[in-house]
């Protein structure tokens, strides 16, 4: 990547000093000559990230850093642009004076523990915020936080590791994992599908790191560090600092655990375990808009806020007592063409009650309306106010057409896959399981398998996520087999299970 201080990305950001670089891209100071402003801008080339093609990662990214600007925490960089420029992407965020926790702990050795609670407390703030989206980080290490000046954390690279991650793309054509071993959960290692059980590890590496200065599965190779991760019991922190609380140390374990399940059930709970080693401070009402939180309780997530739906958000402009639905829906299809996603969810959700007053609940009008909304709330990353909707859809069609009908199927695909994305492997698994028969029976016959094959796929990835790597071998084994002999060895989706299936086998030897 040939990049000069001075050069000005996208007409507007003058690019000023080095402050980071790795094999995908790196990161400048600048200056926003708009609004005269320092900012950070990471420059990444998607030629660097084999095996995705490079128009597909610019569409990935740019969509998940607009997610990511959608996700309102004092402790997350703030997202101020992003797009592409010639070959490059750029992400332009707030610029966050201070180090990184890798410095930070390389100046104070040993870490303080108490220090160590501080900074995991406010990451699993953070990451309750983050989890509620649902997005996951998938690369959280210190490189990835910093510590201010007044002490607060900031996370970074949010969305970023998303897009270097995909679904199909976890394992690089030399068969390593796209990442940083030394801070990867065992089912993304195995390229298994991720979750928020996922980042819980990562702090846990983290965590353990703070504590007793080293990460605690280290080696010479990618693949003898995972082998480790996967196979090795943690050494407990309190053998390497005896002065390190006992609930501290189980703590660490717990996050540790190479099953998922075994590991605390959200970024809350780990919260709720911390603060009862943090220094001791009034406890809030709980009421919202409570202006004495922040002091009594500096940081702190709302209450089960990853389990409880999120909130409706309102709509984009007022909508008049009896709404025009046609152009209501004419303005619907301009948002999505300028790819405004969000506003045009806003005006869907706020279009229907009118539409259903109007025409009827089970007219064809709403129901369009309805299959619209739930496409674009898939599409702009809001899977849990998505799901209930997929699963109405479906049971609807399913009542009129019968169980096997491909629509309802197609709704309660997606539902698995708001299911999986929301980090509940165990349900999504069921639910996949639930629809397989369907599809063999009804695809592979019809001549397209491609459904048929997707679902297997992600069975074995969500086999992996559960820790049963013999069922996720046997799954994807037989899947290749099938794939070869339908669509040839030369299939994308063939040389990519055959990349994990080679990488199951080299860590499993």
């Amino acid at each position: 990547m040939s990049v000069a201080a001075g050069r000005v990305v996208a007409g507007r950001y003058e690019l000023s000093t080095l402050i980071g670089q790795g094999g995908m891209g790196q990161v400048w100071t600048a200056y926003d000559q708009r609004l005269d402003r320092r900012v950070a801008v990471k420059l990444l080339r998607p030629d660097k990230v084999a095996g995705q093609e490079a128009d597909e990662l610019r569409r990935r990214f740019v969509r998940e850093c607009r997610v990511t600007a959608q996700v309102d925490h004092p402790g997350l960089v703030t997202v101020h642009d992003a797009g592409s420029e010639g070959e490059e992407l750029f992400l332009v965020m707030q610029y966050v004076d201070g180090a990184d926790l890798s410095d930070h702990l390389a100046e104070h050795d040993p870490y303080p523990w108490q220090w160590a609670v501080a900074v995991a407390a406010q990451l699993c703030a953070v990451l309750s915020a983050v989890h509620a989206v649902p997005i996951v980080h998938r690369d959280l290490k210190p490189r990835n936080v910093m510590v201010k000046q007044d002490g607060t954390v900031t996370v970074l690279d949010l969305g970023v590791a998303s897009v270097m991650d995909a679904d199909t793309t976890r394992l690089t054509h030399t068969g390593t994992p796209i990442g940083s071993p030394a801070y990867m959960a065992p089912e993304q290692a195995m390229g298994g599908a991720v979750g928020p059980y996922t980042d819980l590890y990562a702090l846990g590496v983290l965590l353990h790191e703070l504590l007793s200065g080293d990460v605690p599965f280290a080696g010479s190779t990618a693949l003898g560090v995972l082998h480790r991760h996967l196979y090795e019991p943690p050494v407990p922190v309190r053998r390497l600092r005896a002065e390190v609380p006992e609930a501290l140390e189980a703590l660490v374990l717990r996050l540790l655990a190479k099953d998922p399940q075994h590991r605390p059930a959200s970024a809350q709970e780990v919260y709720e375990h911390l603060a009862l080693l943090l220094p001791a401070r009034g406890m809030p009402t709980g009421a919202p808009l409570d202006p004495t939180r922040p002091f009594l309780r500096p940081h702190a997530p709302w209450p089960d806020r990853a389990r409880t739906p999120a909130p409706q958000p309102a709509p984009v402009a007022p909508v008049p007592e009896k709404p025009d639905v046609a152009r209501a829906v004419d303005e619907v299809k301009r948002l999505l063409g300028e790819g405004r996603i969000t506003q045009a969810v806003d005006i869907l959700g706020a279009i229907l009650p009118a539409a259903a007053e109007q025409h009827g609940e089970h007219s064809p009008v709403v129901r369009t309306l309805r299959k619209q909304y739930a496409a674009t709330l898939m599409d702009d990353g809001q899977y849990r106010r998505a799901l209930p909707e997929l699963r109405r859809l479906a049971d609807e069609r399913a009542a009129e057409a019968g169980q096997a009908d491909p629509q309802s199927l197609r709704y309660r695909y997606e539902a698995a896959q708001c299911l999986e994305s929301l980090g509940e492997p165990a349900a999504a698994l069921a639910e996949y399981r639930a629809l397989l028969p369907y599809y063999e029976n009804q695809y592979v016959s019809a001549g397209d398998p491609e459904l048929s094959h997707d679902v297997r796929r992600r069975i074995g990835h969500l086999l992996l996520a559960l820790g049963d790597r013999a069922a996720a071998h046997d799954t994807l084994a037989r899947l290749l087999m099938d794939v070869e002999r339908l669509r040839g060895p030369a299939h994308p989706l063939a040389a990519e299970i055959r990349r994990t299936l080679q990488w199951l086998g080299q860590v499993r030897g």
